[in-house]
């Protein structure tokens, strides 16, 4: 019997980067300007969208400067208005830092109000949503707003309304949440542009090595010096 995952997945992939490229190159250009210019690159995803900041954030190959928003009720209050602005009160964002927000359907008011806070502090903010999901559902912070209306770049995980993509048959839903899956890919692609930009502009791009490789860990602590002031703090 077909396995239809590898097949999907294929065919996504083939989506985001038809028409993600210039979305990606205007998120990495932030991610460069940030970096070059002493900021930090800070992610942000209730519930199950934070394994997209995870990808992001403190891990080999990516960038030093980077940090998870960890909201302490873990996105339990997702979709109660107020929860992200009283946090955001706490939270270290800074001018020149890029927050990304990850939220499937962009709707609830908590990532909403990270990224209207993190605004008002003086980042930018680049948004992972689905606009075909976004776009048909009505949003549920009192403004109206929806993430990718926050947003200064948006990048499209090309995913159906509700996650899950494929039919089983005797299944009366569909299975197989896949925002996860694009979500990494489209990290990863500005990751590795910002990193490109960086070098062409004569700077060094500051990447973690693997802690499991010999001196990995001596080399990540060396680099990591000049920005404990910002990586350990709400």
């Amino acid at each position: 019997m077909e396995n239809k995952v590898f097949n999907y997945v294929e065919t996504l992939l083939a989506k985001v980067k038809e028409s993600e490229q210039e979305n990606i190159e205007a998120a990495a250009r932030l991610f460069a300007e940030s970096i070059i210019s002493g900021g930090i690159i800070q992610a942000f995803g209730a519930g199950h969208s934070n394994a997209g900041a995870l990808e992001l954030t403190h891990r080999a190959g990516g960038f030093i400067p980077t940090k998870n928003i960890k909201e302490p009720a873990g996105g339990a209050y997702e979709v109660v208005e107020g929860v992200g602005a009283a946090f955001m009160k706490k939270v270290d964002v800074r001018e020149n830092d890029v927050v990304v927000v990850i939220s499937n359907s962009g709707r609830n008011p908590l990532p909403i109000e990270i990224a209207l806070g993190s605004k008002e502090k003086g980042a930018k903010i680049v948004a992972v949503t689905s606009l075909e999901a976004s776009r048909g559902l009505s949003g549920r912070h009192s403004s109206g707003l929806r993430l990718f209306e926050v947003a200064d770049v948006v990048l499209d995980n090309k995913i159906p309304t509700g996650d899950s993509c494929l039919d089983v048959e005797g299944v009366d839903t569909k299975v197989c949440g896949m925002s996860t899956i694009t979500t990494a890919i489209l990290m990863q692609a500005v990751t590795y542009r910002a990193a490109q930009i960086m070098v062409s502009r004569g700077y060094q791009p500051p990447v973690y090595k693997s802690q499991n490789i010999d001196g990995g860990r001596e080399y990540n602590e060396r680099l990591e010096k000049q920005y404990l002031e910002r990586l350990y703090r709400i």
